[in-house]
């Protein structure tokens, strides 16, 4: 394809990312399960964001939007919204699951060990939230004790996701675990089948752009064996960046 990538760079990398012992969270205490007050419901909160991200015609004024945004029954438990980080306009857009223990504090995603190891991929690609890639998620809270999150959660907050990428209009999209994947794709598929293809995506309003689903670096951090196909799924993506630009 004409691209140029250290290979010996990303394998390194790659293994340099720590393998975590897994968290005993048997001596956490179980968080509440936050409920919506009020007679409206998940169509009902859809609409609302619909409406508000509609009228937002800049990524400020969308990131405002969002926080003031009361539909999600995660934000009562959360320190803050967790909108987005790096370049408005980037050609390359990363949408993750949504924020942890970490991100919640800081405000932004990808910032605790996943999202370090996510910096290091994007860089043995030429990538950087500092300089050409724009970083979300697609759920804007953290759930209680980093649980799994239900689908209405998604749902009210699909709205935002849609109206940040046609704001930002990247030439290529990477969904970052089977969550991203599974709901920007209205697959059935797990992210194992999933990743490793590129699919058309487009949103309401028509904006169109290329989906490469890729294991979660959370994931990675697990099951490090499996770096052969974090590798082999960026090559695919700078070699599909390189035709786009």
């Amino acid at each position: 394809m004409g691209v140029s990538v250290d290979t010996a760079l990303v394998e390194a990398l790659l293994k340099s990312a720590p393998r975590p012992a897994r968290a005993d969270r048997s001596a956490e205490p179980a968080a509440p399960v936050q409920v919506r007050r009020g007679p409206k419901s998940v169509s009902d909160w859809a609409d609302e964001a619909r409406a508000a991200a509609k009228s937002a015609t800049t990524l400020d004024a969308l990131a405002d939007a969002i926080r003031a945004f009361e539909g999600s029954p995660l934000k009562a438990a959360c320190e803050q919204a967790v909108v987005y980080d790096g370049v408005p306009g980037a050609s390359l857009m990363v949408i993750g699951e949504g924020p942890g223990a970490e991100e919640d504090l800081r405000g932004l995603p990808f910032v605790g060990k996943a999202g370090q190891l996510l910096d290091r991929m994007l860089a043995a690609i030429g990538r950087s939230r500092t300089e050409n890639t724009f970083i979300t998620n697609v759920n804007y809270w953290r759930p209680p004790g980093n649980r799994n999150l239900e689908a209405d959660e998604i749902a009210v907050c699909r709205p935002f996701v849609d109206r940040m990428i046609e704001l930002v209009q990247p030439k290529l999209i990477i969904a970052a675990g089977g969550v991203p994947a599974v709901a920007l794709l209205a697959s059935k598929d797990g992210i194992m089948k999933l990743r490793g293809n590129e699919y058309a995506y487009s949103t309401p309003d028509g904006f169109r752009a290329p989906v490469f689903p890729v294991l979660h670096p959370a994931y990675l951090l697990r099951r490090p064996q499996d770096k052969s196909r974090a590798w082999r799924d960026l090559m695919l993506i700078e070699n599909r960046l390189a035709e786009l630009s």
